[in-house]
């Protein structure tokens, strides 16, 4: 089955992703791992590097948002950050590649909107999605023309530290579809399966889960929390009798 941006729709989206100080990291493993959440009914794959992402095309014939992740000492931006990044994604032409679009300063002290413009110069055609962090950058983003609009950064910028994406019924959520015109993917903290099926109800185009499926040092560490927390209430209550 040749793969379509619109087989994406209301379905799952599975970040397969590792970086380097992770005990997954690795192409091989990140192919592995992409195969898996197809069988396990991934509509579509998200993914860091073209080294990664060719590697998943082995596997998996699924829609890619694709990233690179890089850090650059003269900005906060991390999520594709210049255009050496898009085109070493584009090298193998995910079908949708994601970039910061908060307000953030990019490398060189470039804006958003001169990167967002200087893209689609270069590559008129291919998709982009903004990862923003607030409603105030989703909507510019939106009037700029990114054919979709993530919430993938909320709570993980300055002027966001204080959101949660999952507070008052998606409040965040709410309020950006109300107000775009393009398809909104939400994405960052939605941990459960029912959290995942209710911003597809709410409207969102599809829905990205990452860590709680693909990162298993941090899901061991939510059991093992748990169990810490239990051994510590039993030994209070042993001192208290």
């Amino acid at each position: 089955m040749s793969r379509t941006i619109e087989s994406i729709k209301g379905k799952l989206i599975v970040s397969c992703q590792a970086l380097p100080h992770e005990p997954l990291f690795s192409s091989f493993i990140m192919g592995r791992m992409a195969l898996a959440a197809m069988q396990g009914g991934a509509a579509g794959i998200r993914a860091n590097t073209s080294q990664d992402i060719e590697e998943i095309q082995k596997n998996v014939d699924l829609p890619i948002i694709g990233i690179v992740k890089r850090d650059y000492k003269d900005s906060k931006v991390y999520i594709t950050p210049t255009m050496s990044e898009i085109d070493d994604l584009m090298r193998v032409k995910p079908d949708i590649i994601a970039i910061d679009a908060t307000k953030d300063l990019r490398p060189g002290g470039k804006t958003l909107d001169e990167f967002y413009h200087e893209i689609r110069i270069k590559y008129p055609d291919q998709k982009l999605m903004a990862d923003c962090s607030t409603v105030e950058e989703a909507l510019h983003a939106d009037e700029l023309g990114f054919d979709f609009i993530g919430t993938t950064l909320v709570g993980y910028t300055e002027q966001s530290e204080n959101l949660k994406i999952e507070e008052n019924d998606f409040a965040i959520i709410r309020e950006i579809l109300s107000k775009v015109k393009h398809k909104v993917i939400a994405e960052g903290n939605i941990n459960t399966p029912e959290k995942a099926k209710r911003v597809i109800e709410l409207g969102c185009y599809s829905v990205v889960v990452g860590s709680i499926i693909t990162r298993p040092q941090l899901i061991t560490e939510e059991f093992a929390r748990k169990l810490n927390t239990l051994h510590q209430d039993k030994g209070e209550k042993n001192e208290i009798l």
